[in-house]
């Protein structure tokens, strides 16, 4: 049997998959229909300090090999957001992370906090949301990425994780700073800004015009984000995320210098997808005599 047992920096994940934030609800619901064991943690969708509305519809649509999102994080805020599922985390069979967002640090810093409060076992900084309404995003701007985090950093006492830009200029500049400042992983990536047109309204697919690309498409773009982090910062914990469908997916992602794998847009075509990703995993190491997925990370090398 394989052993799926997995480090990300101080968290140990027994299988290397990991939920993606914006996929799963508050994982609270998702958890009725997807098959958590298969699962190391689950990210719930971000949440910011005060409520935020979102964009209007429509806000999401698919796309050739994947789909546009624009939701703009529609939430509650956390304030309700803790009163809504902080109780009904404990009885789930996964570790559940939270995500914070916002558009200054002291409101990363208050969501945070609360995420904390209410029972999650790490939590996410969510630089990079390509749908925000002023267009501002926090992981294209070292400093200020690093500023954010090192502010969380100090205000919870949880494992926290960065979520990076396929957008950046340079990904290693970006995932440096967050590494110094105080996080103890990346997420690589985030969704890269896409466009669409309906042809027969002749209006952007989305109702932002630009929105978040995800799908199997992404899987070259945040894997070479990956490739490029472990390569210059082998010291990093990287969660590798972007267009991973099958159990070969996640296994190049290992190689790459991942030491987890994030699924997010295959959820919404298949629930489930999980088990069945991880059950591919499963064979191929098998046929490949690896005894445990940890001995993938990092394996690949250059000419």
């Amino acid at each position: 049997m394989v052993d799926h047992e997995t480090t990300l920096g101080p968290v140990r994940l027994r299988t290397p998959l990991v939920a993606a934030s914006g996929t799963v609800g508050s994982v609270t619901d998702f958890a009725k229909v997807g098959a958590m064991e298969a699962y190391g943690a689950a990210v719930a969708k971000s949440v910011s300090a005060e409520p935020w509305a979102g964009r209007p519809a429509p806000r999401m649509a698919p796309t050739e090999l994947g789909m546009l999102n624009g939701i703009g994080i529609q939430n509650p805020g956390i304030d309700a957001w803790s009163d809504e599922v902080a109780k009904k985390l404990a009885k789930l069979d996964v570790p559940v992370w939270g995500s914070a967002v916002g558009h200054r640090a002291d409101e990363f810093v208050r969501s945070a906090k609360g995420l904390q409060g209410a029972g999650v076992a790490a939590i996410e900084i969510n630089l990079s949301c390509p749908n925000l309404d002023d267009g501002s995003m926090f992981a294209l701007d070292a400093d200020a990425a690093g500023q954010v985090v090192a502010e969380v950093s100090g205000a919870v006492g949880v494992p926290i994780g960065a979520k990076l830009s396929p957008n950046a200029e340079d990904i290693v500049t970006i995932a440096s700073a967050v590494g110094e400042a105080g996080a103890d992983w990346v997420v690589l990536t985030n969704t890269a800004w896409g466009f669409g047109i309906d042809l027969d309204t002749r209006k952007p697919l989305i109702t932002g015009g630009v929105g978040g690309y995800s799908g199997p498409a992404m899987k070259p773009l945040a894997l070479r984000c990956v490739w490029e982090v472990a390569q210059a910062l082998p010291q990093l914990p990287i969660l590798g995320c972007g267009g991973v469908v099958r159990g070969t997916d996640a296994i190049e992602y290992l190689m790459a210098g991942a030491s987890a794998v994030a699924i997010g847009t295959v959820h919404f075509a298949e629930p489930r997808a999980a088990r069945r990703i991880l059950d591919e995993i499963d064979l191929w190491c098998e046929a490949n005599g690896v005894l445990g997925v940890s001995e993938l990370v990092g394996t690949a090398k250059p000419w």
